[in-house]
């Protein structure tokens, strides 16, 4: 056979979905012959419509053996010719096939990618049965393998072959918002747009007046300094817009279990290409398009997509399609990829979608904003009256110009002199507004930083409502314990087992079936070292003892056995089943696995180390209860295993009278350094409450060696189940839900519950959660903390923050962090209102008694420059001390600044104010200097009160400011900065800042008046102040 017959023989077989015609009815085949016939009596023809008679004889003859193998390949390929004879969308040009021998074979026999896309995107059952030949045909053409999936390990460029010809799994955003965009929105406040008009007046009033070398420093100054503050402002906008968009990238990069090279392993998601296997469990998200290979009772809620509600159905037979952007929510299985980013359909939405986490209003930015507004409209106010003020000083002509003289007098002043003096006026008036409005604190710094603690902010309120937060109820496993679960002690009945060699044979095979067949969790052995096992730390734990202490095989009995029905862990039964048949003998298994007490009360007799079955009554029952509780008291997770022969013609699993074939206790080790986090909460006024499926002795063991429970505290009030809680009325809930410490057994609905009633009794409530059914109750949360490692992507999505390392330490990390937050923009609002107030009563006094401002346009925004940028920067980055864990929570509805802190803000304010009208009235005979080395003493003196003011505002309750400063060399090296900055501005550019150069004497007065708002600080701290 030649090379172009082989490549038509593949053009047939990649389309053959491999039934054989003979088993069709008579007149189809018949049918099938004469269009066949037809078929070869239009070869003559060739698809550009010449006549192949007049071809070369050798090319006729080579076209006629092509003809003749393609009938021969009729018997097991009648679907497809038959398709082809029906469809005219399928030409078949045997002409030409070209005789290039160094054609190269097209890479997945040239699928049409958008054609694969499009099969899922519509679930078009029939073109994947007819134009594809089914999904195990996909998996051939898509060279994968549905056991051993891609083989990567040794062949690098087969993922870089699937990412050029199928694309990657990452989409396009819509662009984000460029520094130009931020700068351009600086320009639309009113009161910038006045005072750049302003500005640009000034300028050219001051060039005509003195010429470009002299004149441009009014307006021009102007201009370059409110350039500064927009410019620096659009960039802190923007570096906080990319570290929200960076942790936002983070949150969507999740790890997906796929198969490859023979075994499970993790890849980011963004990793997935077509033709991977991947591993579907309860709780993922399906990270790209693709066909459902096997599994059992896998439900899919397409809500996201479809908008329906209900769960779909997947199988195999009628609607094998899985939808990227979908979640699981019931079953397992492995799909095969099919289309992955842009390619389907979820791309192509989130191609459009623009993630607005930066224009989130967070509760806390909500009442700052209000603040904001608030001192804004005071400061519009002070700048009326400036402006009215100011008016009425120049056209009495009570101001003078630089020699002295009259500003204004009368008909005799040039109207250019007018002009260019209102502006001035306006100029002024408009930036003590300017100056009067606080900036935002950067929250992405307090963002990126808990991410370095391992905590990944998903909802920016959750960050201070933490900080709130009076309750936190969490889960046991793998938050409070290492979640390492291993087999410490094996039942048998009611005798413990040391040695496999104690128990009958029949039985072990029994307890291999139940452990091996029974679970979600895989073995994937390697050549080169011991076997892998993938699964939940509870399946890992099961596997690993039956392979160790039952010597049991995994893979070969999953072998030996098939599957017929399962019933997935369920965390209200709490229990999994499953149905099977031995190939060999045909006989029928119920197993069940789960809660000893649950699968206890489900047997009615129990298999002993001999293989004889005994029945349980009365007092067996008792005494393995006993055996459950003594194993629950040592801190030990009790799984019992039961089976039961069933008939062959029920399908269903059956749930009682079961033979009970053993008791595992697990142990799993409380993480090191809780029960100090434990305290630390209650220090700061937090409360702990552990919501547990664990029965109430296992319950209770690990909340006294986490600290939850304390010796002596009454258990019959602290410690309660589920479903006695449940049980209860609205009344009785409400009166015992702030005493429970201990819920065991229980369930989603009751954590929902409990956490519904908190906050009816006004609790700020954080949940811990990381299963599909926990996502009701971090919704109804206040803070909903989901777990990284072992949490599905449905609780992820339904929490603020994702807990990346499964610790309740990073929860306690969290709180920290929330307060930090909080306490650091009451620190920032300290600080700048003091500026804030000082600078607007000052200019505003200063121009009713002398009818002029002081301090300059350029000097003013200066002052806004620094302080709400570097300033802002020096507080945000002090490090969240220790002592925030030892104050009660802040209530959400309390007030940004406290009793203290005006307190603390009106008498640095005042101190400031006389200061600078003593240096504005009294300066010059003071110092013996003229007015322009006075108003730079003033300006030098206002900015370096600042400075030392800021050291006060590291500390709002503390009276020893210097606490821990140099542990923030940051903090010393922004102080630094601003000083090193006000020197150049002050000496160096006097021009630009209408300064005058001081001595060392008079810098040496600046620097001692303004020290003693330390001074001030300390004794102001001494004055006793109730918040309410």
């Amino acid at each position: 056979m030649d090379k172009h017959t082989s490549k038509y023989s593949n053009t047939i077989t990649l389309l053959n979905n491999g039934r054989d015609s003979s088993q069709g009815r008579p007149h189809k085949r018949l049918q099938l012959f004469f269009r066949v016939v037809y078929f070869l009596t239009s070869i003559g023809r060739n698809s550009n419509g010449r006549d192949s008679s007049h071809g070369k004889p050798h090319k006729r003859l080579q076209l006629v053996f092509r003809a003749v193998y393609f009938l021969t390949s009729i018997g097991r390929n009648t679907l497809v010719l038959s398709r082809w004879l029906h469809d005219p969308s399928y030409v078949i040009e045997i002409g030409s096939i070209h005789d290039h021998n160094d054609e190269k074979r097209q890479p997945f026999h040239g699928i049409d990618k958008e054609a694969l896309a499009k099969l899922v995107r519509e679930k078009d059952l029939n073109s994947l049965l007819i134009h594809f030949g089914g999904v195990q045909r996909v998996v051939e053409i898509l060279e994968s393998d549905q056991e051993a999936g891609l083989t990567v390990m040794h062949d690098e460029k087969e993922l870089t072959q699937r990412k050029e010809t199928f694309g990657t799994n990452i989409y396009d955003r819509p662009k984000t918002k460029s520094f130009l965009s931020f700068m351009a929105e600086s320009f639309k406040d009113t009161a910038i747009i006045i005072l750049l008009v302003c500005s640009v007046l000034s300028l050219g009033f001051g060039i005509k007046r003195y010429g470009p070398k002299e004149g441009w420093y009014a307006g021009g100054s102007i201009i370059v300094a409110v350039a500064l503050v927009l410019a620096v402002s659009s960039i802190c906008n923007f570096r906080k817009s990319r570290q929200v968009l960076k942790l936002s990238e983070e949150s969507k990069d999740i790890k997906v279990t796929v198969v490859r090279d023979e075994r499970r392993q993790e890849v980011s998601i963004f990793d997935i290409v077509v033709g991977d296997i991947v591993y579907l469990k309860i709780g993922d998200k399906i990270p790209a398009d693709g066909l459902f290979l096997d599994g059992l009772s896998l439900q899919v809620d397409e809500s996201s997509m479809t908008g329906e509600s209900d769960n779909v159905q997947i199988n195999e037979t009628q609607n094998p399609f899985l939808v990227c952007g979908t979640k699981v929510m019931d079953g397992y299985g492995h799909m095969l990829v099919t289309s992955v980013g842009k390619n389907n359909a979820w791309g192509q939405i989130m191609c459009t979608i623009t993630d607005d986490k930066n224009n989130e209003q967070t509760p806390l930015m909500h009442r700052f904003n209000k603040l904001t507004k608030w001192i804004g409209d005071a400061g519009l106010l002070v700048a009326f009256l400036v402006l009215v003020t100011l008016m009425i000083s120049y056209f009495m002509g009570h101001t003078e110009n630089d020699n002295g003289q009259k500003e204004f007098i009368g008909s005799k002043t040039k109207a250019d002199d007018i002009m260019n003096s209102l502006v001035d006026i306006i100029a002024a008036a408009v930036t003590v507004m300017v100056v009067a409005i606080p900036e935002g604190l950067p929250l992405a710094v307090t963002l990126r930083k808990m991410m370095l603690d391992r905590a990944m902010v998903r909802k920016l309120s959750a960050c201070e409502t933490m900080g709130s937060a009076t309750t936190i109820c969490t889960d046991k496993t793998g938050i409070l314990t290492l979640n390492q679960m291993q087999v410490t002690e094996f039942l048998l009945g009611t005798e413990m087992i040391t040695m496999t060699s104690q128990i009958a044979p029949e039985v072990l095979e029994l307890l291999q079936e139940a452990a091996g067949l029974n679970t979600t969790g895989d073995v994937y052995t390697t050549p080169f070292g011991p076997p892998e096992i993938c699964g939940c730390p509870t399946e890992k734990a099961i596997l690993s003892w039956a392979m160790t202490s039952l010597l049991g095989n995994s893979n070969r009995i999953k072998q030996e056995y098939r599957i017929l029905d399962v019933k997935v862990f369920n965390s209200q039964k709490k229990r999994s089943g499953v149905l099977v048949t031995k190939n060999s003998t045909g006989k029928f298994h119920t197993h069940w696995k789960g809660a000893a007490e649950m699968i206890l009360a489900m047997c009615s007799s129990y298999y002993v180390k001999s293989g004889k079955i005994a029945p349980i009554n009365q007092e067996e029952r008792k005494e393995l209860e006993l055996k459950i509780k003594y194993m629950a008291s040592k801190s030990l997770r009790c799984i019992a295993f039961a089976y039961k022969e069933s008939n062959a013609k029920t399908q269903n699993l059956e749930e009682t009278e079961l033979t009970l074939l053993g008791l595992v206790g697990l142990k799993d080790p409380c993480r090191p350094g809780v029960k100090e986090a434990v305290e630390s909460c209650r220090d700061a006024g937090v409360g702990i409450k552990m919501i547990t499926g664990d029965n109430v002795f296992t319950a209770k063991s690990i909340a006294f060696e986490c600290g939850i429970l304390q010796p002596g505290e009454d258990l019959n009030i602290a410690v309660i189940e589920g479903p006695a809680f449940r049980n209860y009325s609205k009344e009785e809930r409400m009166k015992i839900v702030e005493k429970i410490r201990v819920m065991a057994r229980s369930s989603p609905f009751d954590k929902l519950l409990l956490v519904k009633c908190l906050k009816q009794k006004g609790h700020v409530v954080a949940v811990t959660g990381d299963g599909t059914n926990d996502a009701p109750a971090l919704k109804a949360a206040d803070v909903g903390l989901s777990m990284g490692i072992h949490g599905t992507e449905v609780a992820k999505e339904s929490s603020d923050v994702v807990i990346l390392d499964d610790s309740f330490k990073t929860v306690v990390t969290v709180l920290k962090w929330g307060r930090y937050l909080y306490h650091n923009i009451q620190k920032f609002l300290q600080f700048q209102l003091t500026v804030n107030v000082a600078a607007i009563v000052f200019n505003f006094v200063a121009a009713a008694a002398s009818g002029e401002v002081p301090l300059t346009a350029v000097q003013l925004l200066w002052v806004n420059l620094t302080m709400n940028t570097l300033g802002a920067l020096a507080l945000a980055t002090e490090p969240p001390s220790n002592d925030l864990m030892n104050k009660k929570p802040i209530g959400l509805t309390e007030p940004l600044l406290t009793r203290s802190m005006w307190r603390d803000l009106l008498a640095q304010a005042f101190y400031q104010i006389t200061l600078l009208l003593i240096l504005e009235f009294k300066g010059g005979a003071i110092f013996h200097v003229d007015n322009k080395v006075k108003d730079t003493l003033m300006f030098n003196t206002f900015v370096l009160c600042q400075v030392f003011n800021e050291f006060n505002a590291r500390n709002l309750d503390k009276k020893n400011i210097f606490h821990g400063i140099l542990k923030n060399r940051l903090f010393v090296g922004i102080v630094g900065s601003t000083i090193l900055l006000q020197v150049l501005m002050a000496d160096f550019l006097r021009g630009f800042a209408n300064t005058e150069r001081l001595n060392l004497i008079q810098w040496a007065a600046c620097i001692g008046v303004s020290s003693l708002s330390w001074p001030i600080g300390w004794i102001t701290k001494c004055i006793p102040v109730f918040n309410k």
